[in-house]
Formats: C-alpha cells, sequence, structure tokens
C-alpha cells in the first residue's frame, strides 16, 4: 500500500461554509457538501459516472439557481475530477 496523498478537488467554495469538495480514493470518490443551511453531507460513489449521475440531478439546470456561468463552472468541476 502505497502513501499517496488523496487527491482532492474543490468544486465551489463561497465562504467556509458553503462549499463541496470532492475527495479521489483510488476507485473511490468521496464527495462532502457544506452548506450553513443544511450542515454537512458527505456522499460516497465508486466511479465516475455514478458522481457524475448525481451531480446532474443535484444540479439540475433547470433548477439552478444562479447564473449559466456558474452551472458551467461547476459541471467543468465536475468533469475534471
Amino acid at each position: 500500500m502505497s502513501n499517496q496523498p488523496f487527491k482532492k478537488h474543490t468544486i465551489y467554495k463561497k465562504d467556509k461554509w458553503n462549499m463541496l469538495n470532492v475527495e479521489v480514493q483510488g476507485t473511490k470518490i468521496v464527495l462532502t457538501e457544506i452548506s450553513d443551511q443544511w450542515g454537512e453531507e458527505c456522499h460516497t460513489f465508486i466511479g465516475r459516472p455514478a458522481m457524475l449521475h448525481w451531480a446532474n440531478e443535484r444540479f439540475a439546470k433547470d433548477k439552478f439557481q444562479g447564473t449559466d456561468e456558474e452551472w458551467q463552472a461547476i459541471m467543468d468541476a465536475f468533469k475534471a475530477v
């Protein structure tokens, strides 16, 4: 077993209470969503396709409260994981 650190990605960070981070742990992907409204939620995915499916449902374009540019930046960040 190697001592390689896990690869971390920040999908978005508005402040210290509103952020979404993704940590790649081999084939497992751990997504942590922190919000001042809901607290902390953690999701674990086995592979990118499952995470991307979740992202497309969680950030559905027709329900997204923000600009098209913000939505596209979030989707691009997920695709870069």
